[in-house]
């Protein structure tokens, strides 16, 4: 994919994804600590971030598919809270995210030692899955923030999402598309901070398109 923001211009793209089992499951604690370290990081990212792209119109809770399977098929309610406080839109990189997920079953491992580990009963195993995304532009192109302005009411949510938190976290930048295009390209730090402060897990989709609006309207960026 092209760079967004060559020649001072914001190109949008958009994406579509694919879910597919990866053939890698997980029976107790041990065993999903060992697939955490080793599974493709598309799948660290479908397990984790599946429920915002999911719910276009509704507040997403904090969560992520572990803390769920933990509580619900092994009964460690304990690891399932630690796994569900775990602020999944605030890493960086999907390298990061996957050192903490190991880092508090490691924990949560060590301090269990002296009885004997759970397992789930057969079928209720934890099957990876990974999400496989295809990339490509809109025809949306922004050269100056009142332009930005109109194509964001225009695109997709599935855009929005994407140049929101999947190009972050996935291509491993510091913050998400908007944000770099308004500093980089714009020179305007006061909107990027206050884009890249949005949290996804206090606004749908369709509400961070108005809050985006909103920012660049209070700002005078329009």
């Amino acid at each position: 994919m092209e760079e967004n923001y060559t020649d001072k211009s914001f190109r949008f793209y958009t994406r579509m994804h694919l879910s597919e089992l990866t053939g890698v499951s997980a029976g107790n604690v041990e065993e999903l600590l060992k697939c955490i370290k080793s599974i493709d990081g598309s799948s660290i990212y479908h397990h984790t971030h599946r429920f915002l792209q999911q719910h276009e119109y509704l507040n997403p809770e904090p969560a992520n598919d572990f803390a769920y399977w933990v509580g619900d098929a092994l009964g460690e309610n304990r690891l399932a809270e630690a796994l569900a406080s775990i602020d999944t839109v605030s890493f960086k990189s999907i390298r990061a995210l996957r050192e903490e997920l190991s880092n508090v079953i490691s924990k949560y491992i060590e301090s269990s030692k002296n009885r004997n580990i759970r397992a789930a009963m057969p079928g209720m195993e934890f099957n990876f899955v990974k999400t496989v995304s295809f990339i490509f532009p809109t025809g949306y192109v922004a050269y100056t923030p009142s332009e930005f302005a109109d194509c964001l009411q225009k695109i997709t949510s599935d855009s929005l999402y994407f140049h929101m938190f999947e190009a972050r976290l996935r291509l491993d930048k510091q913050e998400n598309d908007f944000s770099l295009w308004f500093r980089n390209s714009m020179g305007l730090d006061k909107p990027a901070d206050a884009i890249n402060r949005l949290d996804p897990y206090t606004h749908t989709i369709g509400q961070l398109r108005k809050a985006i609006f909103d920012i660049l309207k209070k700002g005078g960026v329009l």
